[in-house]
């Protein structure tokens, strides 16, 4: 399906602010950008530059006041994402070098402090995709999706004890119950077609059977329509603003739609 997405946001501050933005997507699996268009209001110098997961940031300095940013894409994404039952666990001496960093503990991520939890969750489950799987039903079976019961500095081990969040909480969950599992795991952000409520959305995708495969406990069943913006670590990986002075977020919004073209 080709979707238009999108998302505006307004900030406000009081003084030229450093501000750093990861807003933009890049073609990739599952997705081929067609157009896409970046506005702001008013214009600043935008410089872009690569991180160190690929993702395509943008540098610049809010101006004192107001400062709009409209940003859209449009891309033919897949009607489904790609399952595979009985994917096999891919020892660490085989693995990728560039998946060993979402082996390890993270700032959101406690892997090394929830294993008795995933070695419960997965009993006798053959490794690894099946694990990653039970993992998934686990969290969207036990963790109540509720909006203000979590802030920016909510972990997984909070998670776990609350048994509430939103998708980014269900995702640290995720992430560090199949790390603790020896399992590669990393933080999508993006948008998902009929999301409801709709925002800016948040999965996690495993290295199993030598690929990556998306995961979504947020959602009963596997879903396509996904467009990604950004992959990391976690949460601190991913942000869609990370802003350095007296800079507030005062108003967003978020759209996906089928497009007619």
């Amino acid at each position: 399906m080709r979707l238009e997405a999108g998302c505006q946001l307004l900030f406000e501050t009081t003084e030229p602010s450093p501000l750093i933005l990861m807003l933009r997507s890049r073609s990739g699996a599952g997705q081929q950008v067609i157009h896409e268009n970046y506005q702001l209001d008013p214009k600043v110098p935008v410089a872009d530059y690569t991180d160190s997961f690929g993702n395509l940031c943008q540098r610049l300095i809010a101006p004192e006041g107001q400062l709009r940013i409209n940003s859209t894409v449009t891309a033919d994404t897949s009607d489904t994402i790609d399952v595979q039952p009985g994917a096999a666990f891919v020892p660490v001496q085989d693995l990728p070098v560039e998946t060993l960093q979402f082996l390890l503990p993270s700032r959101y991520c406690q892997s090394d402090s929830l294993g008795n939890l995933a070695s419960d969750i997965v009993a006798d489950i053959e490794p690894a995709y099946d694990q990653v799987e039970a993992i998934r039903h686990w969290i969207h079976t036990h963790i109540e999706y509720r909006y203000n019961t979590s802030d920016a500095s909510t972990s997984a081990l909070e998670t776990e004890k609350t048994r509430v969040g939103v998708c980014r909480d269900f995702v640290h969950l995720g992430l560090a119950l199949c790390r603790s599992l020896t399992i590669p795991a990393r933080m999508v952000v993006g948008y998902l077609y009929e999301l409801e409520p709709m925002d800016l959305h948040a999965w996690f995708e495993a290295y199993v059977g030598d690929r990556w495969y998306t995961f979504d406990p947020t959602q009963p069943t596997p879903r396509g329509n996904r467009i990604t913006i950004a992959y990391g670590r976690d949460a601190a990986d991913v942000a869609l603003a990370t802003q350095f002075g007296p800079l507030n977020l005062t108003e967003m919004n978020v759209w996906v739609n089928a497009s007619n073209l």
